[in-house]
């Protein structure tokens, strides 16, 4: 015991396996502890950061996938405004087309009424020419 106490002053332990050692084996107990603490701390980081990654690609892969899905209604959205006027412009080329029928229409029905007239007319001298003989 004298011994050993002499060899603690001069810094020096047995562990419990009766080898000299420079640490107390209780300090030697610490370290090997911390050691194995950080060990597990670095690890833990190591799949954290794997973990932050996996989740940042998956963001980026969500955000492409936005991003298409926005190009594709916005060209979704152009092709109907394109329809809708290629019919705003079809519909006025219609009602032109109408307005051009009705002046038609009109000018064959004062055209029928005049010969109808002229008919009648011709009916009627007809009568009167049969008349006189």
């Amino acid at each position: 015991a004298m011994a050993q106490a002499a060899l603690g002053a001069a810094g020096l332990h047995f562990d419990e396996l009766n080898k000299l050692r420079v640490l107390e084996p209780e300090v030697a107990a610490q370290t090997a502890q911390l050691r194995e603490e950080c060990r597990a701390f670095v690890d833990k980081t190591a799949e954290f950061q794997k973990i932050v990654g996996g989740l940042i690609e998956l963001v980026d892969q969500l955000a492409k996938a936005a991003e298409s899905e926005k190009m594709k209604a916005i060209g979704a959205r152009n092709l109907l405004k394109s329809i809708a006027k290629q019919r705003e412009a079809q519909e006025q080329q219609l009602q032109a087309l109408i307005a051009e029928k009705k002046m038609q229409l009109e000018r064959y029905r004062i055209e029928y009424e005049t010969l109808c007239k002229i008919e009648a007319d011709q009916n009627e001298f007809i009568d009167q020419f049969i008349f006189q003989k």
